[in-house]
């Protein structure tokens, strides 16, 4: 698995600092607010994990599951609600923590659709904010790291469906998803392929 890795942009170390230094900012602005961190499965779990720890107030945690990348490294466009909220969010402030915002598609879509459910705030923290032309406009409250447009993995972020586990963010090869070689495949012998 590590080997599929080129080159690892963000330290296990890195993150740990930074986690801290977002829970640190969270808890003085929410001091005596009803605050829900909202989740998006599955990429930003053990962020929301992380971060729940390094705040120091009482919380909600709730997740909702949005899609619109598939196997692949661009979103489609198409964004569908796999699973929503458990309850209403109306009296409370919601803080939507994302692994990375990419094109703004996804994170656009479900900004538009918690607006209408009224919550007290809605604000946005984001581990990674990938630095590209946005399809669609975002505003973030916090943000962790600013990275370069490069595809990449690890601490929740995946192709498909692996490297989550990686306890770093790291550039996955290009190889592994030009032409979509599927990770499990990549180290068999040509006679397994």
């Amino acid at each position: 698995m590590h080997e599929d890795i080129a080159e690892t942009l963000i330290s296990t170390e890195q993150l740990n600092a930074k986690v801290a230094e977002l829970g640190e900012h969270i808890t003085r602005d929410y001091r005596d607010k009803n605050l829900l961190l909202l989740g998006t499965l599955k990429g930003a779990v053990p962020f929301i994990a992380d971060l729940a720890r390094a705040i120091d107030l009482p919380l909600e945690i709730d997740y909702m599951a949005v899609a619109s990348y598939g196997d692949s490294t661009h979103s489609s466009g198409v964004v569908r609600i796999i699973k929503d909220l458990e309850g209403p969010i109306d009296q409370k402030h919601v803080l939507i923590i994302e692994d990375i915002i990419d094109s703004g598609l996804t994170l656009s879509y479900l900004i538009d659709m918690l607006r209408r459910r009224n919550p007290l705030s809605l604000r946005i923290c984001t581990l990674l904010d990938k630095e590209r032309e946005r399809l669609k406009k975002i505003e973030t409250d916090y943000v962790g790291f600013r990275i370069p447009d490069k595809f990449v993995v690890g601490y929740g972020l995946d192709y498909a469906q692996r490297y989550r586990n990686l306890p770093y963010i790291g550039i996955l090869k290009p190889l592994i998803y030009e032409g979509h070689i599927r990770p499990e495949t990549e180290h068999q012998s040509p006679a397994e392929k």
